[in-house]
């Protein structure tokens, strides 16, 4: 009878004060990065340009279905001549196939941001804006930091504090007034305090950091994270190693980290590079009538890519989602390309297993 009484009462106070109910998806991805090998094959010699929509074409909608799609920008959009590794200038039609893949934000802080100097870092920026996407990491001068950092993000009555940092710039010099963002936990502390004035619902932060070709994360990793959740952010995602690395959903403080989603399109072709994942998050904000919200992780999961190079005379790439294309030989010829694309599978789901926490694969819908 009590405990009757007690969910009679907890219903009412829930009605009183409960205003509404707001739900939205977030998507994140690992590194968009472009090898020469990359850029030969999107090369249309018909039209003089670049296209690179057939290589997004079967993971468009996935990465258009979610309220909010975030990946890590791993090159320049310098212009001509267009390069790959080891100072990267990627073709500015990359661009319109991201936006229309439905890409909506995009981070630029890692350590090949200032590959082509000052030129590169500034026409990559004008570039995003034009494109009209959101971006974040990287910075013409202080002015531009200051008024647009940390960068807020509005989606489906959701609004977010988005921070991007990288561990360095491969040794290139960062030219006055350029800003790139570096690891620094004192000035990543000023600024998740400057994201809590905000008054957003929640802090998301991006790093470049950890060992390339590293399945597990480095102390320093786990520190750093451990310092953000720390001190206000909500969710942590990583990038640089060019392979997995473990998710850990701590579900009883409402934080998340990613630590490395690999390679989310590239030219690198050995095992467990490539491919990579991506973290599908569904958030639940409740309003009360005072105005007060709370907002949580109702869902987190992955799913997975792999990179297939086709056998066509173009050798094009093709970005395929793993649980739709490991058993399904129409599309990948050659059961060589199809048993990388299963090996990846494996390798993945054999990392997760053994190491993630509370996070598991997405049923395919």
């Amino acid at each position: 009878m009590r405990k009757i009484i007690f969910i009679l009462l907890f219903t009412s106070f829930e009605s009183l004060y409960a205003q509404d109910t707001l739900k939205m998806s977030l998507l994140f991805t690992g590194d968009i990065m472009q090898h020469e090998s990359q850029i030969s094959a999107a090369f249309n010699p018909d039209s003089n340009r670049y296209d690179y929509k057939p290589c997004f074409q079967f993971v468009k909608p996935i990465l258009s279905a979610p309220d909010l799609t975030i990946g890590n920008l791993e090159l320049t959009l310098a212009g001509p001549p267009y390069k790959g590794y080891p100072q990267f200038s990627a073709p500015d039609e990359l661009l319109e196939a991201l936006k229309d893949a439905g890409y909506d934000v995009l981070v630029t802080a890692n350590n090949h941001c200032v590959d082509r100097g000052k030129k590169g870092l500034e026409r990559t920026i004008d570039l995003l804006d034009n494109a009209k996407f959101l971006h974040t990491g990287t910075f013409k001068d202080t002015v531009d930091y200051l008024n647009d950092y940390p960068l807020i993000v509005e989606a489906k009555g959701f609004r977010f504090s988005l921070l991007d940092y990288t561990y360095g710039t491969n040794g290139l010099a960062v030219q006055i007034p350029n800003i790139v963002n570096r690891i620094d936990t004192i000035r990543i502390r000023k600024d998740l305090q400057k994201a809590k004035g905000q008054h957003t619902d929640a802090i998301i932060v991006f790093m470049h950091w950890g060992q390339e070709y590293q399945s597990l994360p480095n102390v320093w990793q786990k520190q750093v994270a451990d310092f953000c959740l720390k001190h206000g952010a909500k969710i942590v995602i990583g990038a640089h190693p060019h392979v997995l690395q473990p998710m850990e959903w701590r579900k009883e403080q409402d934080q998340l980290i990613a630590y490395s989603l690999g390679n989310f399109v590239s030219g690198q072709r050995e095992r467990y590079r490539n491919g990579g994942a991506m973290v599908h998050i569904d958030l639940e904000k409740i309003i009360l009538r005072d105005s007060a919200s709370t907002v949580k992780m109702k869902n987190v999961s992955y799913s997975l890519v792999s990179v297939y190079r086709a056998s066509n005379v173009k050798r094009t790439y093709y970005i395929l989602p793993v649980q739709q294309f490991e058993n399904d030989s129409t599309f990948v010829n050659g059961s060589g390309a199809l048993e990388m694309i299963r090996e990846f599978g494996r390798d993945s789901r054999g990392l997760y297993k053994k190491e993630n926490k509370n996070v598991n694969e997405r049923v395919r819908e």
